[in-house]
């Protein structure tokens, strides 16, 4: 009896070497595999402080964390409606339409730039890179250089976009005009991000410090205040230039070449810091591109804008909830990627094409289909408090019938599955090929966002219009 016992003792003592060996032979092969040591290092427990993700919160907290900043940019963003709905009637915006075609790649610069910003800080401080003195001053000195860089130059791109765009269906070209267009696109942009990256550095170590989540609350704020900022100096600047286009010619040109020389510098400085430097060499595409899609968007909102009055209070609203509840999803799932594996591989039981079912409702297949259907949750009774206090406030040139309300959320609803949807795909692509979603994802987010925004509202107006839902004035 006793030497059979120690037979078995035996033979499990070479069954749990033989498993252990296996064990440390799959993870030497897989750090073949990798071969790069700092890779590796990433796979082996350390002493650097733990991913504060959220997956470790309970949904309450998550609710709470993200309908608060949610109803905060929501207001700002009525605020800029109501704002483009006065502003529409200036001198500016009735002789030189090309304006309205940078409304939407000015205000789309807030999502790529410092939504964005948000993602990237957010991810940093989840994985304890902020938490020194040295390290905030080193991350937010060169964040801040680069977003200038990037804004000065993606917004006077978006002044060529506007000129081209809005040459072409005239086919008569305004030298003044353009200028105009141009200065007020780079005055706009630089004022603009640097105003809202101090916010959001602000925004960021607050919420590190109270120990919140900051990739539920910094986007929104991002939202809340940029579309409002971007809006405001647009119209200034723009009002100001076209009252002295005849006085002094020549501020225009003094502006823009301004603009121009502080490119290098802000380069310069970005480049020799270590957080920017890479994102200074590979993020202009996603800036740019998205750029380009928030201008057609715009020629979309140049045309509605002539066509039905009412579509401006709402273009803002419709454009800003979508793009600021993706830019949510976004953030969360690229710190989770972050957080679970390294670039380029992904973790396990992730993949990449889904299906829209299994995206907002099978929690197996993916640890954000929750968050999908409770940022789904969220448009319908957001765009109802946003509506109705447009109509409380007695703005726009629509009467909010329940016809109107119907077509309306059913555009908006659709907008924002989309993109989520979209978000859930894109950003689990990215990562597979070794691109940050951090710095690539909410760009295109908020750019398509604002396209299919601006066309689903204009045929929801369209739509209004041929049942004759003539209480609704949509023609006025």
């Amino acid at each position: 009896m006793s030497s059979d016992s120690s037979l078995d003792d035996s033979l499990t003592h070479r069954k749990f070497k033989s498993k252990k060996k296996k064990r440390t032979m799959t993870l030497h092969l897989d750090n073949d595999e990798l071969g790069d040591d700092s890779v590796r290092s990433q796979l082996i427990p350390c002493d650097e402080p733990k991913v504060q993700f959220s997956s470790k919160e309970s949904i309450l907290a998550t609710s709470v964390q993200m309908f608060i900043p949610f109803l905060l940019a929501g207001f700002g963003m009525v605020a800029a409606s109501l704002l483009l709905d006065m502003v529409q009637h200036w001198p500016v915006f009735q002789n030189v339409s090309e304006v309205y075609i940078l409304v939407p790649a000015l205000l789309g610069l807030k999502g790529n730039l410092e939504m964005t910003l948000a993602s990237r800080l957010s991810t940093h401080a989840n994985l304890g890179h902020l938490d020194t003195r040295s390290q905030q001053w080193s991350l937010i000195a060169g964040n801040l250089s680069l977003i200038q860089c990037q804004a000065i130059v993606v917004g006077f791109l978006a002044s060529i976009a506007a000129v081209i765009f809005g040459w072409i269906p005239a086919g008569k070209f305004n030298l003044q005009h353009a200028l105009l267009l141009c200065a007020s696109s780079v005055g706009t942009a630089f004022m603009a991000s640097f105003i809202l990256g101090l916010v959001m550095v602000g925004v960021i170590l607050f919420s590190r410090h109270f120990h919140i989540n900051p990739d539920n609350v910094a986007t929104p704020i991002a939202a809340s205040l940029g579309d409002l900022t971007t809006l405001a100096l647009l119209s200034y600047f723009a009002s100001l230039l076209y009252k002295t286009i005849d006085t002094l010619p020549w501020l225009p040109v003094v502006i823009i070449i301004v603009g121009i020389l502080f490119v290098p510098l802000w380069g310069w400085f970005a480049s020799k810091n270590e957080y920017s430097k890479e994102v200074l060499d590979t993020g202009w595409s996603p800036v740019i591109v998205a750029m380009v899609i928030s201008s057609i968007g715009g020629l979309i909102l140049d045309f509605t804008v002539s066509q039905y009055k009412g579509v401006a209070v709402f273009q803002l609203v419709i454009n800003g909830i979508g793009g600021n509840l993706a830019a949510v999803q976004a953030s969360r799932i690229s710190t989770e990627l972050h957080s679970k594996s390294v670039i380029g591989r992904l973790p396990r039981g992730e993949e990449v094409c889904l299906s829209p079912c299994v995206a907002f409702c099978d929690s197996a297949k993916t640890p954000h289909a929750g968050t999908a259907r409770m940022l789904l949750l969220m448009v319908v009774p957001g765009h109802l408090i946003f509506s109705y206090t447009i109509s409380y406030l007695q703005a726009g040139h629509t009467s909010f019938t329940p016809i109107f309300m119907l077509v309306y959320l059913t555009a908006a609803l659709l907008q924002v599955f989309l993109l989520l949807y979209i978000a859930q795909v894109m950003i689990v692509w990215m990562w597979k090929l070794s691109i940050d979603p951090d710095n690539s994802a909410i760009p295109y987010l908020t750019a398509i966002g604002d396209l299919l925004g601006t066309l689903l509202l204009g045929v929801a107006f369209q739509v209004l219009y041929l049942i004759g839902d003539r209480d609704s004035d949509v023609g006025d």
